[in-house]
């Protein structure tokens, strides 16, 4: 008997003729002899209405209360599932976060997992029950309030149970019938990829790609989770993320992510001595703000520019906190520009194949868009370009890299 995780994301519950279609799917492996637990998010955009209403009553809600009022929305969806199956005459039981054994630190809104005690959800399979357990959330192993793991944490959610639980797979449905070379809406050519590793998929969600989230993939390769991203209009095959020796194909890149959600901060006339960069990124991290791609240039009559990537929603907390910091250590000035875009080439094969760098930088020569930073790894490059040029850059990309194939992808 096998055990499934499988996780829907908010589309795929959109409303109740959704969450039937739904259940009719759980019913099914049900049936088929696996033991199922189900990992949901909130229906449709019910999560952005509970944010917009907190901002009618507060311009700053307590992060607190944020984070009690939006877990209502996986809640809401774990109980009409579970009425769905109960219907299908299929025992379901659903739980919270909390409830589930998921343990997370004490930060609100982006709080990361530290444990899981699955042992009621271990107890209602061994019932003969089908488990929901309401995504994106948990409960703080210090001060046990109710926390959430931010934007795409029911993924998390989903991939931390099936470690805990030795789960044989971990399903991800959504809206898009796997993991594509680009994203689709902008590349209709796009080609949908039968297997991805670990290292490439990190890569693709950290650098812009919203089918999975980075933390989930992360828990995936630390504890060997198979997952299976997939459409939950289809029963066909998605995307396997696995470790690299799954890989048949010999590819050179995978794909082309783009992350149109970050700002360039830029520090200008920083004195150029021991301690300032720390300082600076210190302030920063002890403030919650993560920084992307950094870049300092050569010092120029003792003093140098400093800039880095972050997400837009942090700009104006970093401005106010870089802005003071900025005077007390002497430096000139402080420039946020949220009008800019991150492109990014991935493929673990580039680090055997010299000239790929050169390759994706005159693609974008010849398309008119001209570059304002440049970060790489072992089998990333990515680079900073304005808003306006972002979808003509990952055409571009996409193209000279012979990436294109038959997509399809299902509008949700």
């Amino acid at each position: 008997m096998a055990i499934v995780v499988q996780k829907y994301g908010g589309t795929s519950v959109g409303d109740t003729d959704r969450m039937k279609v739904v259940a009719d799917r759980i019913s099914r492996a049900h049936r088929d002899g696996d033991q199922v637990v189900v990992v949901v998010s909130a229906m449709g955009k019910s999560t952005d209405e509970l944010v917009t209403m907190a901002s009618r009553i507060s311009e700053h809600p307590p992060e607190r209360e944020l984070d009690i009022l939006l877990t209502s929305g996986e809640r809401i969806s774990m109980s009409l599932l579970a009425m769905a199956l109960h219907a299908r005459g299929v025992p379901a039981k659903s739980f919270t976060g909390s409830q589930a054994g998921i343990i997370t630190d004490a930060v609100h809104g982006r709080a990361r997992i530290v444990d899981i005690t699955p042992g009621r959800v271990k107890e209602a399979l061994d019932g003969g029950n089908v488990v929901i357990v309401a995504g994106f959330q948990g409960v703080s192993q210090d001060t046990k309030d109710i926390t959430t793991l931010g934007r795409g944490g029911s993924d998390t959610t989903a991939v931390a149970l099936a470690a805990a639980l030795d789960a044989d797979v971990c399903e991800i449905y959504t809206d898009v019938d796997g993991v594509f070379t680009a994203d689709p809406r902008i590349v209709p050519a796009a080609r949908k990829l039968e297997i991805v590793s670990y290292e490439e998929m990190l890569e693709l969600a950290a650098q812009g790609a919203k089918v999975l989230q980075v933390r989930s993939v992360e828990f995936g390769r630390n504890h060997g989770v198979r997952i299976h991203v997939r459409s939950s209009f289809s029963y066909t095959t998605g995307t396997w993320v696995g470790p690299e020796e799954d890989k048949v194909e010999d590819a050179i890149i995978s794909g082309v992510a783009h992350d149109t959600s970050e700002a360039k901060v830029t520090v200008h006339a920083v004195p150029d001595r021991p301690g300032v960069a720390s300082r600076l990124f210190t302030t920063l991290a002890d403030d919650n703000i993560n920084v992307d791609m950094i870049v300092q240039n050569v010092s120029s009559d003792g003093r140098t520019d400093i800039s880095f990537t972050l997400p837009r929603g942090d700009a104006d907390k970093a401005r106010g906190i870089l802005e003071p910091l900025a005077d007390d250590i002497g430096a000139q000035s402080v420039r946020v520009d949220e009008d800019v875009a991150k492109v990014s080439l991935v493929g673990a094969g580039m680090k055997t194949h010299p000239g790929v760098a050169a390759k994706m930088f005159g693609a974008l020569s010849a398309a008119g868009v001209n570059i304002e930073m440049i970060s790489t790894s072992t089998i990333r490059v990515s680079v900073v370009v304005a808003k306006s040029d972002v979808e003509t850059a990952v055409q571009a990309v996409h193209a000279v890299f012979g990436l294109g194939g038959d997509a399809t992808i299902e509008e949700g």
